[in-house]
């Protein structure tokens, strides 16, 4: 970006090209901060979960949505996630910037059998050790994990000037801040420390982790002393509303668009999955959503650093790019107006990365990563969703060529 201001200011080149863009909308490329490039895939005959990689679809579906730089938080396949990245920035076809993180550092017992086992804490250094040097740029804990495991993982990442985040479940918040954790995922729905009676390494199961959310007091002692160490620990939080928000009944109004990118596998699960979960009794409720949503207004009130994203896994409601505009709309109704929300979706994300002289802005000497919208996003925040232009580094990608490319892909590549 050269220069920035009104027709009084800025003097624009006899040879530049100009667009008229009255009643439209500009906003910095969205800088998602949990994105994968897999997809569940659902087998009712099989009792293991299981994710394939949509290498072709997914970063398309992120550009096209206006996701211009994204991290993969967690991979099943970092192999491949370094390649798209690889393949990406040669130009040999399009997808936002990205931040891989390695394969996700596992405890025992987890339910996901694509993902590493990590029974000791030399097991988790050797595994840093190793992606970093495969050139993964960022690690992600997962729920099993030990405390001492956590402990020589993120001791490891911090020696090669990396990163790590974690979705967790045996260690709690404040046990991993203190450990010096960069980054917790999906907020206060899975932070487990407030359940009664937890025992250390120990995973609690998720109907007990809810409760004793729903019991918590926001205001109380225990709830803002944990959030005022994530803030002194520099610890941030990523909101990642849109993957909870698919849970619930009714919830989130049905996308086309979505459906037309799904193939028809994907979709007939998908909509079954719906209709299930009108009738069956979960412990997942707006309630529910709302105390997340209360949590991350009480975090940045006391000066934490919001960032957010997708995560499109779940029930497959939350698909790469449409779930991260879900996202912003998800934030405005948490309680934070239309620019926060775009805020927390550009330049908070660009100061985790390091990246906030490059990224996450609209001034004189950033990067040219802008989304351009039909409508007024401050009006109207589903708005975000008429995405007519994406440009990446100044060059222009049409959003309706992205899409119609990857018709029917989704849950296949």
């Amino acid at each position: 970006i050269a220069a920035l201001g009104d027709e009084a200011s800025v003097r624009v080149p006899a040879n530049a090209k100009t667009m008229d863009l009255s009643g439209y909308s500009v906003y910095p490329g969205l800088v998602g901060m949990h994105e994968h490039l897999f997809y569940p895939s659902f087998y009712p005959q099989t009792p293991m979960a299981l994710y394939a990689e949509q290498a072709f679809s997914a970063p398309r579906l992120y550009l096209a949505s206006g996701v211009t730089t994204m991290r993969t938080a967690g991979s099943v396949e970092p192999y491949t996630d370094l390649n798209v990245k690889a393949w990406i920035e040669s130009g040999a076809g399009p997808g936002p910037e990205m931040d891989v993180t390695g394969p996700y550092i596992q405890g025992p017992n987890g339910y996901a059998i694509q993902m590493p086992t990590v029974r000791t804490p030399q097991q988790a250094a050797r595994l840093v050790d190793y992606w970093a040097a495969e050139g993964v740029t960022s690690f992600k804990a997962y729920m099993n994990l030990t405390h001492e495991a956590l402990a020589v993982a993120i001791r490891a990442a911090h020696d090669h000037g990396l990163k790590v985040t974690g979705h967790l479940c045996a260690v709690g918040f404040t046990e991993a801040a203190n450990l010096g954790i960069d980054d917790l995922e999906h907020g206060l729905l899975v932070d487990t420390e407030f359940v009664p009676g937890k025992q250390e390494n120990d995973c609690p199961d998720e109907e007990a982790t809810s409760a004793s959310i729903m019991k918590l007091d926001l205001k109380g002692e225990a709830a803002q002393a944990m959030i005022h160490t994530l803030v002194e620990r520099k610890v941030a939080i990523t909101s990642t509303l849109a993957v909870f928000d698919a849970l619930l009944p009714g919830r989130p109004p049905l996308d086309a668009r979505m459906l037309q990118a799904m193939s028809a596998e994907a979709a007939e699960s998908y909509l079954a999955w719906k209709d299930r979960a009108q009738s069956r009794p979960h412990s997942f409720s707006l309630e529910w959503l709302k105390k997340e949503m209360a949590f991350e207004r009480e975090f940045v009130a006391a000066g934490g650093l919001l960032i957010a994203g997708c995560d499109p896994t779940g029930n497959g409601g939350a698909l790469p790019g449409f779930g991260d505009q879900r996202e912003l709309e998800l934030l405005v109704e948490a309680g934070f107006t239309a620019e926060q929300a775009i805020r927390i979706y550009t330049h908070n994300g660009a100061t985790y990365l390091n990246r906030e002289q490059q990224i996450g802005a609209i001034a004189p000497g950033m990067q040219a990563d802008l989304v351009v919208v039909k409508g007024d996003p401050t009006a109207h925040i589903a708005d975000v969703e008429n995405v007519t232009y994406v440009f990446k580094r100044g060059f222009a990608y049409d959003p309706a060529k992205l899409l119609e490319s990857v018709r029917g892909a989704v849950g296949i590549h």
